[in-house]
C-alpha cells in the first residue's frame, strides 16, 4: 500500500497531519506552508498519480487539475463547508468522492453572525474608527450620537406598546438555527425564513424544535426582505443564488434593518449593498465574505462605506473549530483513498 499518494496543499496543523502520517501505506506530499497559497507549478509537479488530494478553498478543483492527477485519484477532501471551488460534475464523471467539513464550524459561524448583527446595528465600525484615528477627544458627547437600532428587547424600556423584532433568514440550515437560538436570548420575538434563496412552498412545515418563538416559512425571499429587522444571508453560493440580494431586495428592506452575510460573497451584490448603506435604504450591514475575496482593497465600495462592517472571512476562525475542520478533512481523504465510507461526504452527483 506504499503507493497510495496523498497531496496536501496547505500545512493544516500537527493534529491533522498526524492522522495522515500515522496511516500505514500513505505517501504524504505536503506544501509545507500555513499562510501561502500553494504555487501552481508545485501542484502541477506533485499532483500526478495522486490517489487523494486535500485542499483548502483557495484551490480550484477543475477538469485541468483532475486530468493532471490521472486515473488513480479516488478522493478530494476540502477543509471547508462550501464547495464553490469544486467543479462537481468533473468529480462525478470520474467517480471521485468529495469530502467536506460540515457541522464542526456551526457554533463558530453562528457566533460571528450575531457579532456582526450587533456591530452593524450599533455603528461599531464608525465608533472604532473614531477611537483609532484619535478623533475621540474632539468629539463631544451627544444624546443620540452613534445611536442605532437595538436588536434586543426588554420590558424595562417603558415603551407604550410591546416591541417586536423579526430575524429573517435566507437559508435555514444548521448555522441559521444556531444563530436563531443565540438571538432568542437577546429577545428576538419572531423568525422568518426560506430554505434557500428561491421561492418555497409556504404550506410546507419546517421543524420548529427548540425554538420558543414563532418561526414562520416565508412565501418567498422578498417577504424576508420586507418584514425582517435583521436579515441573515446563510444560503449556499452558486448560480442559483448569485446576487440574490441585489437592489430589488435591498430596497424592499426596512430603513432600520441590517443585512448580515457570513456565508458566500456571491449571494450579495456588493455595489448594491454599498449603495443601500450610503443612500439609507437600510441601516447598515455586516459581512464576513465578499465576492472576489481576498482581492478586496481599501478602495472597495464596502470597505469605504462607514455603515458596513467588513471582516476578512473569519467566521470559523477559532482554534478549536479550525483544528476540528482539519482533522475531519484528513479523516475524509484517508477514508477515500482506502475505499472506505467518508465521515463527511458531499454528494457530487447533485
Amino acid at each position: 500500500m506504499s503507493h497510495l499518494k496523498v497531496v496536501v496543499t496547505r500545512n493544516i496543523g500537527a493534529a491533522a497531519l498526524d492522522i495522515l502520517n500515522q496511516q500505514k501505506g500513505l505517501n504524504v506530499v505536503l506544501w509545507d506552508s500555513e499562510d501561502r497559497v500553494v504555487e501552481k507549478d508545485w501542484l502541477d509537479a506533485n499532483i500526478k498519480d495522486a490517489h487523494g488530494l486535500l485542499v483548502v478553498f483557495t484551490e480550484k478543483i477543475n477538469e485541468e487539475l483532475v486530468t493532471k492527477a490521472g486515473p488513480n485519484l479516488k478522493a478530494v477532501s476540502t477543509m471547508s463547508v462550501g464547495v464553490d471551488h469544486v467543479e462537481l460534475p468533473v468529480l462525478a464523471k470520474r467517480g471521485i468522492k468529495l469530502g467536506y467539513t460540515p457541522n464542526v464550524l456551526t457554533d463558530a459561524v453562528a457566533d460571528i453572525s450575531v457579532m456582526l448583527a450587533l456591530m452593524a446595528s450599533r455603528n461599531v465600525g464608525q465608533a472604532i474608527s473614531i477611537a483609532q484615528e484619535g478623533k475621540w477627544p474632539g468629539l463631544p458627547w451627544s444624546p443620540f450620537g452613534f445611536c442605532g437600532p437595538q436588536i434586543s428587547t426588554s420590558s424595562a424600556m417603558g415603551l407604550p406598546t410591546p416591541r417586536t423584532i423579526t430575524a429573517g433568514f435566507l437559508g435555514f440550515g444548521r448555522i441559521a438555527r444556531a444563530t436563531l437560538n443565540r438571538l432568542i436570548g437577546f429577545g428576538i420575538t419572531h423568525a422568518l425564513y426560506t430554505d434557500s434563496g428561491k421561492n418555497t412552498d409556504p404550506d410546507e412545515e419546517h421543524e420548529k424544535k427548540d425554538f420558543s418563538i414563532p418561526v414562520t416559512r416565508a412565501k418567498d425571499f422578498m417577504q424576508v426582505a420586507r418584514e425582517s429587522d435583521i436579515v441573515f444571508v446563510l444560503t449556499p453560493g452558486g448560480k442559483e443564488t448569485y446576487h440574490l440580494v441585489g437592489e430589488e431586495f435591498l430596497q424592499a428592506m426596512k430603513s432600520t434593518a441590517v443585512l448580515i452575510n457570513p456565508s458566500r460573497g456571491t449571494v450579495v451584490d456588493s455595489d448594491a449593498l454599498a449603495k443601500a448603506c450610503r443612500e439609507g435604504w437600510i441601516w447598515g450591514a455586516g459581512v464576513d465574505v465578499i465576492e472576489g475575496e481576498p482581492n478586496v482593497g481599501s478602495d472597495h465600495p464596502l470597505i469605504k462605506e462607514p455603515r458596513c462592517v467588513v471582516l476578512p472571512h473569519i467566521g470559523s476562525a477559532t482554534t478549536e473549530t479550525r483544528t476540528a475542520m482539519a482533522r475531519l478533512a484528513a479523516e475524509n481523504v484517508v477514508a477515500g483513498v482506502l475505499g472506505q465510507p467518508l465521515p463527511a461526504e458531499y454528494p457530487v452527483s447533485q
